[in-house]
C-alpha cells in the first residue's frame, strides 16, 4: 500500500513539473512568435472601359437553302444522291419516269408538223387567189377569206410550237438537278414512290456561307445604333461588332461572323428585333438547322467594374463592404450588371471613384469589423 501511495505522489509531481515547463516555453518573452492579424484584400474604385459579350439563341441556315419538289407528277425512278452529300449546281438529284413526257413531246412535234403543212397549204391558196384577184378572176371576198385562213394557219403553228416547247420543258422536269452548290438534306422518299408537285424530295443547303438567325431585345441596340432607329434611318451594320457562334456543346466556331441584316421593326409580341449574321463555312463544319448561340461583344465605356467575389448576395440585395477611415467595414447596397465573363460585374449605383472595398472574403466580413491591420514586425 505504501508503494502505491509513493507511486501516485511521483505521478503528481511529474505532471506539475511538465506543466511548469510547458508554460515557461509558451509564455517566454523572447519566443520569436507574435500573433499577426491579416488584412482583407481590397481595391480602390476607378472607372474603365470593358467589353461585355451578350449571348443570343440562334439557328443556322444555309445562305440559299432550297426545298426540292417535282414540277411534274409521276413515278420516282432514280435517286442519284445520298443524305449529307455535297453537290455542285447542275448535279442530277432525282429522275422521274420520262415515258409519258416523251410521248407528249412526240405528239406535240407531230402536231407542229401538221400545223406547218396547213400553214403552207393556206399560204399557197392565198397567193393563188391574190394572183387571180389581180387578174379580176376571183372576187375580193375569196381573197380575204383565203388570207384569213392563212393567218389562222400561222397562229396554229405558233400554238403547236409552244406546245412542243412546253412538252420539252415537262420532259426536262423529269430530271431534277441541284439549283445551287450545297449539302443534301434528308431524303424522305424512295425509288418507286409516286410523287407530285406537293411532294418534298429533299433540301439542298447552300453551305459555303451560313446564316445564323437570332433575335435581340430593343435595349441591346442602344449600343451605338439607337439614334439611327429613332431617326427612322437604316441601322448602320458597320457599327456592329464581329460575332462568334457557339455550338450547343460549348465549342466556339473558329470563324467570326458579321451581322448582315437587322429588320429595324420591333416585334410587338416579343419586343425583339430579328437579326441575321453570316459565317464563312469553308470546311463544311456548319450545317443547316443546327442550333447554338451568337455572341455579340459590346463596349461599355467609363464604368465601375469590380470582382464578382466582392459582392455579397442577401436575398434581393447585393452588398459590398467599403473600408472606412477607421479601417472598418461599412456595408453598401449596390446594383450590378453582368459582364458576361463570369469573373466581374459592372456596378451601376452604390459606389464612387476613390472608394476602397473588400474584394476577397467579403462573405466572412460583418458590419463594423476591422478589415485592415498594420504590418506586424516579428522578432527573432
Amino acid at each position: 500500500m505504501k508503494k502505491v501511495y509513493k507511486f501516485m505522489n511521483w505521478l503528481m509531481i511529474a505532471a506539475v513539473g511538465c506543466g511548469l515547463s510547458i508554460g515557461a516555453a509558451s509564455c517566454g518573452g523572447n519566443s520569436g512568435f507574435e500573433q499577426k492579424q491579416t488584412s482583407f484584400p481590397t481595391m480602390t474604385i476607378t472607372k474603365s472601359d470593358i467589353e461585355t459579350p451578350m449571348k443570343f439563341s440562334a439557328k443556322m441556315k444555309g445562305k440559299s437553302d432550297v426545298t426540292i419538289t417535282p414540277q411534274v407528277s409521276g413515278q420516282l425512278m432514280k435517286i442519284n444522291v445520298t443524305e449529307g452529300q455535297h453537290v455542285k449546281r447542275g448535279t442530277v438529284l432525282f429522275v422521274i419516269d420520262q415515258r409519258n413526257a416523251q410521248l407528249e413531246v412526240e405528239s406535240a412535234e407531230a402536231n407542229l408538223q401538221a400545223a406547218l403543212a396547213q400553214e403552207n397549204s393556206a399560204k399557197l391558196e392565198y397567193e393563188s387567189n391574190k394572183n387571180l384577184f389581180e387578174k379580176k378572176i376571183v372576187s375580193s371576198y375569196m381573197l380575204e377569206n383565203s388570207l384569213n385562213t392563212y393567218n389562222q394557219a400561222k397562229a396554229s403553228v405558233v400554238q403547236a410550237r409552244a406546245a412542243v416547247n412546253r412538252a420539252r420543258v415537262n420532259l426536262g422536269f423529269c430530271t431534277i438537278t441541284a439549283p445551287v452548290d450545297g449539302m443534301i438534306g434528308e431524303i424522305p422518299v424512295s425509288a418507286g414512290d409516286q410523287v407530285s408537285p406537293m411532294t418534298k424530295l429533299t433540301v439542298v443547303s447552300g453551305n459555303d456561307n451560313m446564316h445564323a438567325e437570332f433575335s435581340v431585345s430593343e435595349a441591346v441596340l442602344e449600343y451605338g445604333v439607337s439614334e439611327d432607329l429613332k431617326k427612322g434611318e437604316a441601322i448602320p451594320l458597320a457599327k456592329l461588332p464581329d460575332v462568334t457562334f457557339i455550338m450547343k456543346n460549348g465549342t466556339e466556331y473558329k470563324h467570326k461572323g458579321r451581322v448582315i441584316s437587322v429588320t429595324g421593326v420591333v416585334d410587338e409580341a416579343t419586343g425583339t428585333i430579328t437579326c441575321k449574321a453570316s459565317f464563312p463555312n469553308p470546311d463544311g463544319q456548319l450545317y443547316s438547322g443546327i442550333q447554338g448561340s451568337v455572341v455579340m461583344p459590346f463596349q461599355e465605356k467609363d464604368v465601375i467594374v469590380i470582382p464578382q467575389n466582392a459582392v455579397v448576395r442577401l436575398q434581393d440585395k447585393s452588398l459590398v463592404y467599403k473600408v472606412g477611415a477607421d479601417s472598418c467595414a461599412i456595408s453598401v447596397t449596390v446594383t450590378t450588371e453582368s459582364t458576361g465573363n463570369g469573373k466581374d460585374v459592372i456596378v451601376t449605383s452604390g459606389l464612387n471613384e476613390g472608394d476602397v472595398i473588400v474584394t476577397e472574403g467579403a462573405n466572412n466580413v460583418h458590419e463594423g469589423q476591422q478589415v485592415l491591420f498594420p504590418e506586424v514586425v516579428t522578432t527573432k
